[in-house]
């Protein structure tokens, strides 16, 4: 009973503990992924000849059109990200890319479900359906926003969400 009653305490303490620190996974994951996608993109923005190279290497289609694409996407969803502006739609664009971005560069490292899970841009993707799904958490301009609609709704920024709507 003294056991249980400690092992009880201790889930309580550490519920209470996750629970208080909640906001901190969707921030560190969009920071992160931000921050490299941010970056990515200002390099390859910086240097379109090489990505429209390697692009050809790849055989993709149309290889300038796509390297700026993909350099552009890059770098304004990053900066979007860093914001926590728009979270849940630069998300999409960027989990396009890195699928893109395997099947095309890294499809023959792909030998097994280990080998796709290891892959950085698999991790990315995993991380970029979470804040797709849950949002840049608190720490972020749509909380802000979407915050800023709940206690001004006639002067809101953005549309109610679906969970929002009156029937």
């Amino acid at each position: 009973n003294r056991i249980g009653s400690l092992l009880g305490n201790a889930y309580a303490l550490v519920v209470r503990i996750g629970t208080a620190l909640n906001w901190l996974p969707p921030t560190v994951a969009r920071l992160a992924v931000g921050w490299v996608f941010f970056q990515s993109g200002w390099g390859k923005l910086h240097d379109l000849g090489k990505v429209t190279d390697f692009f050809m290497e790849l055989g993709l289609p149309a290889p300038g059109f796509h390297a700026v694409l993909t350099s552009t996407t890059e770098f304004v969803c990053g900066s979007l990200l860093l914001l926590g502006l728009g979270t849940r739609l630069a998300a999409a664009p960027l989990i396009i890319t890195m699928i893109v971005a395997i099947r095309t560069a890294l499809w023959s490292q792909v030998d097994s479900l280990g080998a796709l899970f290891g892959l950085a841009e698999f991790l990315y993707i995993a991380l970029l359906l979470g804040l797709a799904t849950n949002g840049g958490g608190p720490l972020s301009v749509d909380w802000l926003l979407e915050h800023r609609a709940e206690r001004h709704p006639s002067s809101a920024l953005l549309p109610n969400g679906p969970s929002r709507v009156r029937a």
